[in-house]
């Protein structure tokens, strides 16, 4: 088990908490493979909704949550609950399973929790091989990932609700087609995405372990993105993106002063640090996002009479 090097401030009465990638990057490899494993498990339930919005979790008041997925004539929902660190099963019918969180291969995490759903009534098939990664151990041999850090965990997921907390907002400035602000366990993000209602050329794929079709499905249509991932900074990074990117879009300057576009991920990097150690983080952030739309928005020529709802509260 890592040691917990997690600043004070990750106290609950903190908003931003403070973490290093580093200092708990053996718990974020495991914690990724346990949620493509419960993501999975939604993805094979529940309908299909284009751009992949139907495999997807969602920050909850205790962890993240598949939320309500339908079985037969009911519905069951996962939940990783970080306050007690345990992954908790329930069906509509009031039954319910637990798995301990706590350092175990991921060999074990899986066995556990598939058994947990099969007692539950709800007998699971998956594609039990991580998607997005160069190294996909299949889930019933990994060995490999078994840390757990719990207080790194709950701090990770509290980065995770303000983050939400603050995108939620942005959100409501868009009137046009939207994402939900939702967790993508396939490269471990919260994201959020808009649409200018035209469609795009192709996806050329390209992520490891993930057939270009996957890709296809979820860039069909002109898009610009924005999200957060443990990753990109040393405490982690928001991102921007759009898709397809328009001309001029990596030269544009997005605020604040602390961003810049990134060539080798062709997307706009905020590190986390910047956003938490600032003096007014809901602003820095809404900045960022606000800014690197208009980046994407205008270059792109949307029709943003159209599609904004202006900034809430102006």
């Amino acid at each position: 088990m890592e040691d917990s090097k997690i600043d004070q401030a990750t106290a609950p009465s903190s908003r931003w908490p403070r973490l290093r990638v580093a200092d708990w990057a053996d718990t974020k490899d495991t914690l990724h493979m346990w949620t493509q494993i419960v993501g999975k498990i939604r993805m094979a339930h529940a309908p299909a909704v284009n751009h992949w919005w139907h495999v997807t979790l969602y920050p909850s008041a205790r962890g993240l949550t598949t939320s309500a997925v339908p079985y037969r004539d009911g519905a069951f929902d996962i939940e990783f609950d970080f306050l007690e660190h345990r992954l908790r099963l329930r069906t509509s019918d009031g039954r319910s399973r637990a798995v301990a969180l706590e350092p175990k291969p991921v060999a074990a995490f899986y066995a556990e929790t598939m058994d947990a759903l099969a007692g539950l009534g709800v007998p699971t098939r998956i594609q039990a091989v991580p998607n997005e990664i160069e190294r996909a151990i299949p889930f019933a041999e990994d060995e490999v990932h078994a840390a757990y850090d719990g207080a790194a965990a709950q701090a990770f997921w509290r980065q995770l609700l303000q983050a939400e907390r603050v995108i939620g907002r942005f959100r409501s400035e868009f009137v046009g087609k939207a994402s939900p602000v939702h967790f993508f366990w396939g490269a471990m993000d919260l994201a959020y995405t808009r649409f200018s209602g035209g469609e795009a050329p192709p996806h050329p794929g390209g992520a490891p372990n993930c057939p270009p079709s996957v890709m296809r499905e979820g860039y069909s249509h002109e898009l610009a993105s924005f999200g957060f991932w443990p990753g990109g900074g040393e405490e982690g990074a928001f991102y921007a993106y759009a898709y397809p990117e328009p001309p001029g879009y990596a030269e544009r300057r997005v605020r604040p002063d602390a961003a810049g576009y990134d060539r080798g991920m062709g997307e706009f990097l905020l590190p986390y640090e910047a956003v938490a150690g600032s003096p007014d983080p809901d602003a820095v952030l809404t900045d960022f996002l606000r800014s690197s739309y208009e980046a994407a928005a205008d270059l792109g020529g949307w029709n943003r009479q159209a599609l904004d709802a202006g900034p809430a509260g102006r």
